[in-house]
């Protein structure tokens, strides 16, 4: 996958590189100390990642990502973390906190490789063809799949398509995240920002700010966040 970095640190573009450098799958071509170089570079080459920070003058991290192709994915690098919630506006596939680990580096960088590896194989051309009480179908891959609401973990709007999370697969579809949140049960499911709904009996713990799921953290952004708590959190704390 080739990948830039965008950062306007020099320090924090090495560590990156270095990153990279331990990571498989990875083909560095570029690094930048600011969208406008990076966005000139590629008019004449081809991106598939790249990882960019948040904080740099002039135009910022979340600015210069809408106006990137959606055919590129992008990972957010940044040692602010409240701005995780609006990283996920603009359909980032993730958001790594400096100093960045290398495991949870490559934890992002999988996630890529996997949404990539969906769309390359056809299932953005799938759509649900019909809902029942607790499934409905989607065309994948050629076939019908049944998915049941309760094997949904949760679902992510990225870009055009969403990419619903089950316990044992994920199915991608070039489907609008509203579109597909109007047809679930409410009292199951909830979106929590833009780009997330969840099932809520995956539930393991909540945060002000996050969802956690397993592995998976799930961010909340503000304007569902009332909504989210006052119906599906506070209503069912357990009083003395």
């Amino acid at each position: 996958m080739n990948c830039i970095i965008v950062d306007d640190e020099p320090l924090a573009r090495e560590a990156i590189e270095m990153l990279v450098d331990q990571t498989d799958n990875l083909n560095l071509t570029g690094s930048f100390n600011s969208p406008e170089a990076a966005k000139s570079f590629m008019e004449s080459n081809a991106v598939e990642l790249i990882f960019l920070d948040i904080q740099m003058p002039g135009v910022n991290g979340i600015e210069f990502a809408r106006t990137i192709p959606k055919e590129t994915f992008v990972i957010f690098t940044t040692a602010y973390s409240e701005f995780a919630t609006d990283s996920y506006e603009v359909d980032a596939i993730d958001y790594l906190i400096k100093p960045v680990k290398l495991e949870r580096f490559q934890k992002a960088v999988e996630k890529a490789h996997t949404y990539s590896r969906l769309l390359k194989a056809g299932y953005a051309n799938n759509n649900i063809e019909q809902v029942a009480d607790d499934f409905f179908f989607v065309k994948a891959d050629r076939r019908i799949f049944k998915i049941s609401f309760n094997n949904i973990l949760f679902i992510q709007g990225l870009k055009d398509y969403v990419v619903m999370h089950c316990e044992n697969q994920k199915v991608i579809t070039a489907m609008n995240i509203k579109t597909i949140y109007d047809q679930l049960p409410k009292d199951m499911f909830v979106r929590v920002s833009k780009s997330y709904v969840i099932n809520v009996k995956h539930i393991d713990s909540v945060d002000n700010n996050t969802v956690y799921m397993g592995t998976n953290e799930i961010p909340v952004g503000s304007i569902y966040r009332d909504f989210f708590f006052d119906e599906f959190v506070t209503k069912k704390i357990v009083g003395r």
